[in-house]
């Protein structure tokens, strides 16, 4: 085989290689918007079942309305029953990123919402979000969660 046959092929090999994980990684992108979006809507219902199904067994989370940190598949009812007082009305999702390591994930975004109070007031609210997924058993579980509020 010739020197220049040999470097197109590599060169067609290794572009293959780079086109299949940039696919890859799009659609690993959708599928955990999809389940961010799903775990969103569930909360507007407050559907803490539903809310819980991504979470790993050892889920993580930072947030705004507990100091400490929340662990385990609790962590959503626990947040819930903290900011019981308070309910998710709106979600949307700005500047999404997702990074993926092979069977782990990270998805960063700006969160814009609104809440209510147990008045029946309406505010909007924005933070700065970060999940990071593992694939477990065939699927994306959400293993650990930091919403940082924008003041």
């Amino acid at each position: 085989m010739r020197p220049k046959s040999l470097i197109v092929i590599m060169a067609v090999a290794v572009l293959s290689v780079v086109s299949f994980a940039q696919a890859d990684s799009h659609d690993v992108a959708e599928e955990l918007i999809k389940l961010t979006k799903a775990q969103w809507a569930a909360a507007i219902k407050q559907d803490t079942t539903a809310a819980s199904k991504i979470l790993a067994d050892d889920y993580t989370e930072f947030n705004r309305d507990s100091p400490t940190r929340l662990e385990g598949k609790e962590a959503i009812r626990l947040s819930a029953a903290v900011g019981s007082k308070i309910s998710l009305v709106a979600a949307e999702m700005a500047n999404p990123k997702v990074q993926v390591y092979g069977e782990v994930a990270i998805l960063t975004y700006n969160f814009s919402g609104s809440r209510k109070d147990e008045s029946g007031k309406v505010e909007p609210f924005t933070s700065k979000s970060t999940r990071v997924y593992t694939k477990q058993g065939g699927k994306w579980m959400l293993v650990h969660a930091n919403f940082a509020e924008v003041e």
